[in-house]
Parts: structure tokens; sequence; C-alpha cells
């Protein structure tokens, strides 16, 4: 429930925005022009829609100290497994003094604040131009882990960097899992590590100074191989951006499509770095064009390298408001369903929308958008997302939780059979975040299931919970076999995520398939070998892989993918993995630069893939990154003969 003031605030701001709205001229940016969507000359500015009290919009008319005073608010409010979701937006303009850029400890009038979690941040123009930031939103504190730094973001708007705690152009964003950087354009430099963390995504941005992923870096003086001489970041992947440098070493870092990536060094090494990102799709945003709200939805790249910030017919399509259904927590699924079935988009305003049936998209190119990591939780038993087989839908910046009853799956594309895939237009997934357990004592067979041809995964964290509230998880509580399965032929991921599942965390079983980076990790709380066994048909073996492909599939392609160990349970229990990836070998199904590790805790994989090749666990290898125990790096599977 919403607090009687935060409602006041959040209404206040939007009063605001309506008076405002007149003055406001749109925003180009430089590979656009915002005049393709502009009313005509005269027009009255629309009303702002009603997008709840969980939604805060700031005007270049406000006083940077009530808009830092707001936003380090919001940013305080949730512990990540509550109810509170804020979505907080700039319109066009220019807010915060540039003053103390050369010296930013004597800094005074810049916008200055934490992005807290459940929380994004977004700029309102119709390119990252539209909307300057002379300051930081910033994420982690410096010297400190952010292992369990998630679910926040951040995107489209141009940011000089003041940071306080940083060197002079300098901002920090050191977050974990489902914390997206988008559109963003960072006027210096770009610090990822401040503390240990877990990996992230950043898109469609640029740096114009150094991208920094790792602390305490001592270069190559010491051997890679002779004990930590890095932390910050253990794993990255950007793509179709541009960047002035990459400082850092860790595990994984893998880019494509970036302008100014390090060059691939691999087995020694950690980098991975593709010319040109094969295929990719923009997630919609919002924009305020000057006298009304709209949707942007980018157009589908391929060979994808560098930005692309334009607005033209050519880069997308922008969607009026009046196109869209506005869903409140409360509303009921049926009536999403009937607006959706009458042709309308569906815009998830923030915060919790329990819902007694899926949410039924059953028309080809439906929007189905979220605000402030806006979250579904289906209370029934169902499944929260049906996609019909209807090419072109695309799912974005949303997350879900399962709830205490069982669902078979909880996102579905394309029913059992699905035929109707369109390569030239995929159904897309933007930012999608699912949960088994934190929030509620969740359980979920399959979290996300995609039986379309022609799927295109842009981020996604599917998540098993290894923390949260009281009793919500437990090997015998927050029950979940799959992250991933895949039935589809010539679906793609990039920047996919899988943890803890009590199974194979993804499972690949139909031809064509990409993946360009993955993380993933077995569960950490299986209670013995015993009880974490792949009983198969003919053969029993120890633990699931986290990335399979079925033996009959003759087609595959994944690069840059990288897998821990961290078995908790006591000793004397020591707990195995056959594999972190099982695949068929055969010419057309190719790995690269492929690495597993092990954390802490007993056990690790007996191999990487399939029965090929030594061990991860205590006898090593040893391991070139803090926190590891070992890591093993493999640059090509099949290996040649």
């Amino acid at each position: 429930m919403t607090h009687q003031g935060m409602r006041e605030q959040g209404m206040h701001a939007l009063a605001l925005v309506a008076a405002a709205a007149v003055l406001l001229t749109a925003c180009g940016g430089s590979h656009g022009r915002a005049s393709e969507t502009a009313p005509a000359a005269g027009q009255a500015a629309e009303p702002v829609p009603d997008f709840g009290p969980n939604v805060t919009i700031f005007t270049p008319a406000m006083a940077i100290a009530d808009i830092n005073a707001r936003l380090r608010s919001l940013a305080a409010q949730s512990n990540g497994f509550d109810d509170k979701r804020h979505a907080v937006y700039f319109m066009p303009g220019t807010y915060g003094s540039a003053a103390g850029q050369f010296n930013p400890a004597t800094a005074t009038g810049h916008v200055d604040s934490p992005v807290g979690v459940n929380m994004t941040v977004h700029g309102l123009g119709a390119a990252p131009a539209g909307v300057t930031i002379n300051g930081n939103l910033r994420a982690g504190v410096a010297g400190q882990p952010a292992l369990s730094t998630f679910w926040r973001s951040l995107a489209n708007m141009t940011i000089h960097p003041i940071q306080a705690d940083e060197p002079a152009h300098t901002m920090r964003w050191n977050t974990s899992q489902a914390s997206p950087l988008r559109r963003l354009h960072v006027v210096g430099n770009l610090d990822l590590a401040g503390g240990i963390a877990f990996g992230n995504f950043i898109a469609n941005s640029r740096v114009t100074g150094e991208v920094r992923s790792a602390f305490a870096w001592e270069e190559d003086r010491k051997p890679a191989v002779t004990g930590a001489v890095e932390g910050g970041q253990a794993q990255y992947y950007t793509r179709d951006s541009e960047i002035g440098s990459w400082q850092g070493r860790s595990a994984n870092i893998v880019t494509s499509g970036v302008v100014g990536a390090p060059a691939t060094r691999f087995a020694p090494g950690d980098k991975t770095s593709l010319a040109s990102t094969p295929l990719s799709r923009e997630a919609p945003y919002l924009y305020h064009d000057g006298k009304r709200f709209l949707v942007f939805v980018p157009s589908l790249r391929t060979s994808a390298r560098g930005v692309n910030w334009g607005v033209t017919a050519r880069d997308g399509t922008p969607l009026p408001m009046s196109a869209f259904h506005v869903a409140r927590p409360g509303d009921s699924a049926a009536a999403i369903n009937e607006a959706l079935a009458q042709g309308k988009h569906l815009l998830l305003t923030p915060g919790v929308h329990a819902i007694d049936r899926p949410i039924q998209v059953s028309r080809a190119n439906t929007v189905v958008m979220g605000m402030g990591l806006a979250t579904l939780t289906p209370t029934s038993g169902t499944a929260a997302v049906l996609v019909d087989d209807v090419p072109g839908v695309i799912l974005s910046s949303f997350m879900v939780d399962a709830n205490t009853k069982r669902s078979e799956v909880l996102v579905q594309v394309g029913p059992k059979g699905a035929s109707k895939g369109i390569a030239s237009d995929p159904t897309t997934l933007h930012d999608i975040f699912i949960r088994i357990g934190g929030s509620y004592a969740g359980m979920a067979t399959t979290s996300l299931e995609i039986n379309q041809n022609d799927v295109l995964v842009d981020h996604a964290w599917l998540w098993r919970a290894d923390h949260g509230n009281p009793d919500t998880v437990g090997w015998d509580i927050n029950l979940a076999d799959h992250g991933l399965v895949v039935n589809g032929a010539n679906v793609t991921a990039l920047g996919l995520f899988a943890e803890h599942f009590q199974k194979s965390q993804v499972v690949w079983n139909a031809n064509g398939g990409r993946t360009i980076f993955m993380e993933c990790e077995p569960p950490y709380d299986p209670p013995s070998q015993d009880r974490w066994m792949n009983r198969m048909e003919k053969t029993t073996e120890n633990g699931y892989p986290c990335y399979e492909v079925a033996g009959n599939v003759t087609s595959h392609d994944a690069t840059g993918l990288i897998s821990w160990t961290f078995f908790r349970a006591p000793p004397p229990a020591v707990i195995y993995a056959r594999s972190a990836i099982r695949a068929p070998v055969a010419p057309g199904v190719r790995f690269t630069n492929t690495s597993a590790g092990k954390v802490f805790g007993s056990g690790g994989f007996e191999h990487v893939f399939n029965d090929v090749g030594g061990p991860v666990d205590a006898t090593g290898p040893a391991s070139f990154v803090v926190g590891l125990s070992a890591l093993r790096q493999v640059p090509v599977f099949p290996i040649a003969p």
C-alpha cells in the first residue's frame, strides 16, 4: 500500500508537468530527429496520463534540492522483496549545476542521489540528448560488495558525472544482476567496480571516457595463474555501444557491436569481443515530444555496431498513449485481457499486480511494457503471461514473481507446436526478470518457455531465490526445475542470466539457437548429493548442467558463457555437477570462450563440457579472479580433432 504522503507528492509532480509541458520543445539526438513525431504547430499539449501514485516526473523548473530529496526518499523505500515500486522520469531539459565537475568533492547544486532497488530512472527526451544531468544517479557504495544490488535501471539521458567519492568526470554504477543501463550518454567515465559484484548489462550507450570493471588493477604484473590480482565485476555484457576504453580484468567480459571494445583475449584472459551483434532490438521507451507522451518501439537491427538513437520511421514506430491500456495494481486480469483483445497495447504501472489468470497476448505486434519494474504475480497457479502463436510481440521491463500455488510455466511465448514466428519481426523480450521465492514461497516448474520460432531475448534474469523474506527460500520450499526451456527454432539470447534452479538451468531443444553471454549458477542448497541426482532413462549422474542442448540438436552457437558453483551443504556432504554444459558433439554445434568456476563450498564441476577434460574444484585450476578458488577456460568446443 502506498503512503498517502507519497501519493500527494507524486500527484504534485504530475501537476507540475502538466503546467510546464506547454513550454517544452522536442529534443532530438545525434542520430535522429524528434520532429518526425511532433504534433502539428499550435496543437495544445495533451493532459498528462494518469500513471498512478508511484510515478514521479520532474521538470527543469523544479529546485535541485527538492529533486534530490525526492530521489533519495524513493531510493530508500524498498528492500527488494516488498510491494514498493517506483518509476522516475525527467522531462526534457538540463538539471543541476556543472560548476563542480572538475572538483566533485566541493560541488553543490548538482543532481546527487542513488537509484534504489525496485526503482527505475529514465529521461523523457526522444534521444539521450533530450535530458542532461549534471551530477550522478549512482548505484553501489565504494569499497562495499554489490553482490545483492539488483532490480533497478537507468536510461535515456546524457550524464556529465559529478560524484564526490569518485575522481572528476566519473560516475559509479556498481550493481549485480537485473540493473540494466540503456540509451545512456556518459560524458566521462563509468565505474562499474566500487566493490565486488556479479555482472550486469549495457546496451545502446556511449561512454566517452573509460569503463572501469575492476579496482586494485595490477595489469599483468602478476601472472594470471598465481592467485587473485583483481576485484570488481565478475562478468559483464555490453552490446551495440561506444566506449573510450575498458579497464579491468575479471572472469568473463563480453562485448558485441561495441566501438572501442577491448580486443579478444581469452584463456588466458577474460575478454570476448564480437565486431557486431548479429540480431538486436532496443527496448521500447516512453518519451515526451513537447506536446504529448508517446512510446517509441525501435526496429530490428542486424549486424549492429555502435549506438542508434534515432526516432525516424527507419528507426522504429511511435505509439500514442491512446493506443495503450494503462493498468494499475488492483485492475483485474479479465479487464486487461479484454483491452488486449480489442487491440490495445499494455502499460503496467509500478506496483505488484496480483492476477488470478494469465495476461493473454493474442494479437501480433502487441507491446506489453512495464514502468518501475511493475511486477506480475499469479495467485491461482497459472502462468503470468501467455503469448499466442502471433509474431512481433514485445514484452519489456517487468518482473514476474511466482506465488505459493505452483505454476507450470510463468511466461510462455507461443503454445506447444507454435509455428508463426517471423525472422524479420521477432517476438522480443527485454529486461524480463523472473523470481521463484524471495517475496513469496513461490513455486514454478519453468520460468520462461519459448515455443515460437525466431524469438529474441534481450537481457533476462531468471532466478530461483537463495535469499529473501523469511520462510520463502529452501530446497523444499521454492521449488523450480528450469529457468529457460527453448522449443522454438532460431531463438537468440543476448545477455542471459539463470541461477539456482533445481534441474538444468537452461534447456535448448531446437535448432538454430544462439546465445551471446550467459551467466549461470547451479542451486546453492542441495542438502546432499543424493537429493541432487540426474536420474535419466539409462544412466544417473551427479547434478544437472547449467546449459543443456538436447542430443538431437544439429545447429547451435554460443559465445561467452560462464558457470559457477557454490554448494553450501555442510560437511561431510560434497556436491558435484557432472558438467557445466551438456551438448552434442556435432559439426553445427559450437561453443566459443566458455568458462566454469568455483566460488566457495564443496565439490564443483566434474567437467566443463560433457565428460571432457578436468574438474573445476579444490584441485584447481587456479583462478586470477578475486573470490574464485578455481576457474577453467575452454576456448572452443567441440575441440577440433
